[in-house]
């Protein structure tokens, strides 16, 4: 092949870059918090370059950026915004299996547009979907950039006293009583055998049955810790043994995203 043939296949588009761009935590929340505070200006300023998204729901992210024009001009009108949703099927059973395949949704950033993949809270691809767009991105060779922004999870740790040097994120338990006792002894042994503090979460709904059923699975002796709406104005953590929690006036509502975080 000569010289010249190299170049003209080698020559092509520019491809775009992947941005990771987080969503601030007060998704589904009665209040919301001002944006600028808890979002970088970094952040704000790149999404409002993009025009091209990948999102879970197309509605909730044209709500934010609707915020996000209020602070940096968006470079396109909202309605001129090219918004992809996942699949439901990835919205139910997670994509970070790898049996979802997201290459399609990427199309745009092979001519060489940026797109930026959006959660409906918090950083996409970490207890969210997205794993499989980011995946996609570096099949493709794109370029990935993951933007600063509040991930619930860290926060969540950071806050809970509980060992920040080795945790794990272990999802939804099981919501049919029998199977989550089961799933939280499991989880309460693997913390106080190896010291690893285990995080999870729960549908806002049900954030005073999982509460109930922790305080009664767990050994006395265990540390529970909650987060409660994080970054907002009422946000909450607590943190106690579980002998102590029953003496305490605390309490979850059936409304504000909870992380839960249990070890020793």
């Amino acid at each position: 092949m000569s010289h010249t043939a190299t170049q003209d296949v080698t020559s092509g588009p520019q491809r775009g870059t992947l941005y990771l761009v987080p969503a601030p935590l007060d998704f589904g929340c009665s209040t919301q918090a001002p944006l600028d505070r808890v979002m970088p200006s970094g952040t704000l300023e790149i999404a409002a370059t993009l025009q091209h998204w990948v999102c879970e729901n197309a509605k909730s992210t044209r709500a934010y950026l609707k915020r996000i024009g209020e602070h940096h001009p968006l470079c396109v009108p909202l309605q001129s915004m090219q918004l992809q949703e996942l699949p439901h099927a990835v919205h139910k059973k997670g994509d970070h299996q790898g049996d979802f395949d997201a290459r399609p949704l990427l199309q745009a950033a092979l001519q060489g547009a940026d797109i930026g993949l959006v959660s409906e809270a918090g950083m996409p691809a970490v207890a969210d979907p997205g794993s499989s767009v980011v995946r996609a991105a570096h099949d493709l060779g794109l370029r990935v950039v993951p933007l600063v922004g509040p991930v619930s999870l860290l926060l969540a740790l950071a806050a809970s006293g509980l060992n920040g040097q080795s945790f794990a994120f272990v999802g939804y338990v099981p919501s049919a009583p029998d199977e989550r006792s089961r799933r939280i002894r499991e989880l309460e042994s693997l913390a106080l055998r190896t010291g690893q503090t285990q995080l999870l979460i729960e549908t806002p709904y049900r954030n005073t049955a999982l509460l109930q059923a922790l305080l009664q699975t767990l050994q006395p002796g265990t540390r529970l810790a909650t987060s409660s709406g994080l970054t907002l104005a009422q946000a909450a953590c607590h943190s106690d043994l579980v002998k102590n929690w029953k003496h305490k006036p605390w309490a979850l509502d059936n409304a504000t995203p909870t992380v839960f975080a249990i070890g020793r």
